[in-house]
């Protein structure tokens, strides 16, 4: 496990696992307070700009602060599926097992991409499974992936199991993958960059998922990913405390409103 001290504003972090971007700049961004006071939460949003060498971040400690990944982790499962051949292909169909789940979205068959789109628990869950715990456990540590610790569970590890991670370690595990730089071949990278489209522009291109982790109150809801610009990449990284479905909805409101004061979006 590698430790990087990050001087921020006054604030230092202490960064674990997957540290920070390698940034000459990391400032506090009191633009962003405003949009979390509009949608009523309290959380921490993390803009990396390598082109310029700074890290915009609002609320610097919880932005160093390690959460359970819930769904986020789908990037990184979707890859280590891809690699292993669990999945052959983002395609790969499995069959709903016919139990009535609480979103109507699960409840038929899925493939990779689908499955990330709805973010499907049960497919994912099916995906960790047939990649096993030994292979599991070594693409997570090859990652620098968080904490690194899949325990309290193979298939809920990422969802009330013992993996952590901060939102400054999630934007440095993107920009690795922007860069094709993580242990999985080009195919696989692409391949899941490909799936992680959410919403794109003349342009932009916006590459995201959510999260939402069930933790001691209050939960923790995520929204991670990358905006291309033209030809220049920017990293996000937002979580926030979810005190009820409002809060949910607010991850996505939040973000892309940052964005989209910035002229990203």
């Amino acid at each position: 496990m590698t430790y990087k001290l990050i001087a921020l504003v006054g604030v230092v972090l202490l960064v674990g696992g997957c540290t920070a971007p390698e940034s000459e700049r990391i400032e506090e961004q009191p633009d962003f307070a405003p949009h979390f006071e509009a949608a009523g939460v309290s959380g921490t949003f993390v803009l990396y700009d390598p082109v310029a060498g700074r890290t915009l971040v609002h609320n610097p400690e919880r932005a160093a602060e390690p959460f359970l990944p819930a769904s986020t982790f789908k990037i990184l499962n979707a890859l280590i599926a891809l690699e292993t051949g669990a999945a052959a292909d983002t395609a790969t169909v499995v069959p709903w097992d016919g139990v009535e789940r609480s979103i109507a979205a699960w409840n038929r068959d899925h493939t990779l991409a689908s499955g990330f789109r709805n973010s499907t628990v049960w497919y994912y869950q099916e995906m960790a499974r047939r990649i096993g715990a030994e292979r599991m456990q070594d693409y997570v540590q090859r990652t620098d992936y968080g904490n690194g610790d899949i325990g309290g569970g193979l298939d809920v590890f990422w969802l009330m199991g013992d993996l952590r991670i901060t939102a400054l370690e999630q934007v440095a595990f993107l920009e690795r993958l922007h860069r094709r730089e993580l242990p999985f071949s080009p195919a696989t990278m692409d391949a899941v960059s490909g799936i992680m489209i959410e919403d794109q522009g003349p342009d932009y291109v916006l590459r995201a998922k959510t999260g939402w982790g069930v933790a001691p109150d209050p939960d923790v809801g995520w929204y991670v990913g990358s905006v291309v610009r033209g030809e220049r990449p920017y990293f996000f990284a937002l979580n926030l405390e979810v005190h009820g479905p409002d809060d949910v909805a607010a991850r996505r409101e939040v973000a892309h409103a940052i964005l989209r004061s910035l002229d990203l979006l």
